[in-house]
């Protein structure tokens, strides 16, 4: 755990050596050869007590921006959640503690969805528990057909 030596210095410039020094140009490319690990994984994969999991998130999410595919970092961040709550997949069934482990991906995501896309973020929380996907679904990637469908591309 980072005792408060993550917030010291150029963090930054700190974050993205740390990506160069993996042989990586950007880091949404370090994140994406990644895409199960949660932010707390990458950050510790860069530096184990001067990296943090938000302020990797805070790097995707500028490159996002300025690449336009925000959508994609977003459903790329709940096949983050989804891995680490839901180690066997999607419930078969939503009992009271698998209705937990639900929650426990869908919070977090929504709360680290940027602003400009949460709207659809709870859309997509909504679909998911009204209509929800195969029991062990469990997606790979940003790239997953399912997530794909309920959160399609819209930047241009």
């Amino acid at each position: 755990m980072t005792d408060g030596r993550s917030w010291q210095g150029n963090w930054k410039a700190r974050l993205y050596a740390r990506v160069r020094e993996r042989g990586y140009d950007s880091l949404t490319a370090f994140a994406e050869s990644r895409p199960t690990s949660s932010l707390v994984a990458l950050a510790e994969e860069l530096g184990p007590d001067d990296v943090a999991g938000v302020q990797v998130y805070d790097g995707l999410v500028v490159e996002a921006v300025r690449s336009k595919q925000v959508t994609r970092l977003v459903r790329g961040q709940l096949v983050r959640e989804l891995w680490g709550s839901l180690p066997d997949g999607w419930p078969a069934v939503l009992d009271d503690t698998s209705r937990f482990a639900v929650a426990k991906a869908l919070g977090p995501w929504i709360a680290y969805t940027p602003e400009t896309h949460k709207e659809r973020a709870r859309a997509v929380r909504t679909s998911l528990l009204v209509d929800p996907p195969p029991a062990g679904w469990r997606p790979r990637g940003p790239d997953d057909e399912l997530l794909r469908t309920r959160l399609p591309d819209e930047e241009s």
